[in-house]
């Protein structure tokens, strides 16, 4: 089958749409894992696919160990080729016009408590560690936002943090006077590990070495900080619970969605069910109480 389509595709997710290289690289293994299943069926070329070949992966999928979660993104990840190219090729037939994208039920994500978060960051962290919950936590950051911030990322005397979220769509969120502590003590600390280096970049967050910290580095980092709280966390968590957090202290649901850069109001309400969730969580551990 011929690859250069998929390369033509990614590069189109790549310059025209704008999005990241994670994202990008998790289609091109989904279609490289569906093109690869096609052969297998017969099909020499991207526009010898039929309906019936996408409808027998997704069987395979489904009979395998792929979470519905996988299922659905690789399914949508073979919609969206198939609409670019039938728009890119004359007479092309799209196998994938009528094809459903299957609804997942919502999974209300992981928060942790006010008092599980003081214990992490009263517990002894290192400079970096601190820096990296107080942007996680305080400004409701993805990873990937997290480990792209570069210097002139972050504005100390307005307490802003400019990042770059899905789409590399820009926002800016302000940060309060810990994570500005935490910024500067740690500004000290990146000047000293530059000069022991004898390196130079532009990235503000810096492993020991000089080099840019990586979403690894990050993860186990705040997976081993949750063995303090005896919980199973993720950088994830410390977003979700900045969300939940701010509605549950009665911010507006727009000026949450808008901090944590969704682009649609509907995805931001997923919070406002664990706020519902916790409330009567507290009034019946009251009551059960009384």
């Amino acid at each position: 089958m011929d690859i250069q389509y998929l390369s033509l595709y990614l590069e189109y997710l790549e310059v025209e749409k704008g999005l990241s290289q994670n994202t990008i690289e998790a289609y091109k293994n989904d279609l490289s894992s569906f093109f690869e299943f096609c052969v297998k069926r017969g099909c020499v070329d991207v526009s010898d696919v039929k309906r019936s070949d996408i409808n027998a992966f997704i069987l395979e999928l489904r009979q395998g160990n792929y979470t519905p979660s996988s299922v659905v993104r690789k399914i949508a990840s073979i919609r969206g080729f198939y609409k670019w190219f039938c728009s890119t090729e004359e007479n092309a037939k799209n196998p994938a016009l009528t094809l459903e994208r299957p609804k997942l039920p919502k999974k209300l994500p992981k928060v942790m408590t006010v008092d599980e978060l003081s214990k992490i960051l009263n517990s002894d962290l290192t400079k970096l560690e601190k820096v990296v919950i107080e942007l996680l936590y305080g400004c409701g950051l993805r990873v990937s936002e997290l480990v792209n911030l570069k210097l002139n990322s972050i504005d100390i005397k307005s307490k802003y943090v400019q990042c770059f979220g899905k789409g590399s769509k820009e926002r800016l969120v302000p940060f309060g006077q810990k994570a500005k502590k935490a910024i500067e003590d740690y500004l000290k600390y990146r000047e000293m590990i530059l000069l022991q280096s004898s390196k130079s970049t532009k990235y503000f967050l810096l492993r020991e070495s000089g080099e840019k910290i990586t979403r690894q580095d990050v993860y186990d980092f705040i997976h081993k900080q949750g063995e303090k709280i005896h919980k199973h966390i993720s950088p994830h968590t410390l977003r979700h619970s900045f969300a939940t957090h701010l509605l549950e202290n009665g911010a507006d649901l727009r000026v949450v969605q808008e901090l944590l850069g969704h682009s649609d109001v509907s995805t931001t309400q997923l919070y406002t069910h664990i706020t519902k969730k916790r409330l009567k969580e507290v009034y019946f551990k009251i009551n059960n109480a009384s």
